[in-house]
């Protein structure tokens, strides 16, 4: 989820082949799924000039290891400023290929229904890092380091988790904001733990009610950030295994929400020929 370094600035081309491969290898375990999160403002400062929200999130992850994978995603709130309302809507959908190191995303961000910005492009793995080929607002072309795509990423930490580190940082590449640079990200995974008796949205999360999740934070530094740099993003959730999430936070830095599970359908995994 989902969208996404220090020790992974560069890599061999052999590195590269073995991590593909083994991350293919891996993607079966990621569940393709529909979760719908209820969105609600946890606390503000007065400099955010927020004195309500609330909203909707729907994150949708489909495809397989063979097919690559596409994630569509959107995420609107109701803003209330105290002198205003108003009606934030981010459209993004993404398609990342494993096995060909490609990755291509749109994003769209409307206020009130009108468009404030749209961001079109697509990147590929190359021995030297990504390139990147923006096509909207403007066509251009960025070299970057190398990096993680969101998915590569996601398979990043299940694995790490599954052996048990607890502290790591990579680099990624999701197409956010310009989708032009990268993100420097540090991902603190907790033990496994079981759901407690008055966990607030396990009760939604249908089979996987009962079973075991990580707790996870990550924090997204802006790529280049030196010293005790402040993120300019955090989120943390719950993990299950198979990649879906709940109970998550996300602090922005002036304001915090929080995103209680309130739906979940888990789709038929496709095998790959």
């Amino acid at each position: 989820m989902f969208r996404k370094g220090f020790g992974l600035v560069a890599f061999s081309c052999a590195w590269l082949a073995a991590a593909a491969a083994s991350d293919v290898a891996n993607a079966g375990t990621l569940a393709p799924h529909r979760a719908v999160y209820d969105l609600e403002l946890k606390n503000a400062s007065e400099r955010s000039g927020i004195t309500g929200m609330y909203g909707r999130m729907v994150y949708e992850f489909i495809g397989s290891a063979c097919e690559g994978y596409t994630v569509s995603f959107r995420f609107v709130t109701q803003v209330d400023t105290g002198e205003e309302v108003r009606l934030t809507d981010q459209q993004t959908t993404t398609f990342e290929d494993m096995r060909t190191g490609s990755f291509r995303f749109l994003t769209r961000s409307f206020t009130d229904e009108k468009l404030d910005k749209e961001v079109r492009g697509s990147a590929h793995e190359e021995t030297s890092g990504v390139k990147v080929e923006l096509t909207v607002p403007d066509k251009r072309e960025v070299a970057l380091a190398a990096s993680r795509f969101p998915t590569e990423h996601m398979l990043e930490v299940i694995e790490r988790a599954k052996r048990g580190e607890t502290f790591f940082e990579s680099r990624i590449f999701d197409g956010s904001d310009s989708g032009d640079k990268t993100l420097i990200t540090s991902t603190f995974v907790g033990k496994a733990r079981e759901p407690a008796p008055d966990d607030a949205d396990a009760g939604n999360a249908g089979k996987l009610a009962g079973e075991s999740y990580w707790p996870v934070t990550i924090s997204y530094f802006n790529d280049g950030a030196t010293g005790d740099a402040v993120p300019i993003y955090r989120m943390s959730f719950k993990l299950y295994d198979n990649g879906v999430t709940r109970d998550l936070t996300m602090d922005y830095g002036d304001f915090v929400l929080t995103g209680k599970l309130a739906e979940l359908e888990v789709f038929k995994a496709e095998d790959c020929k």
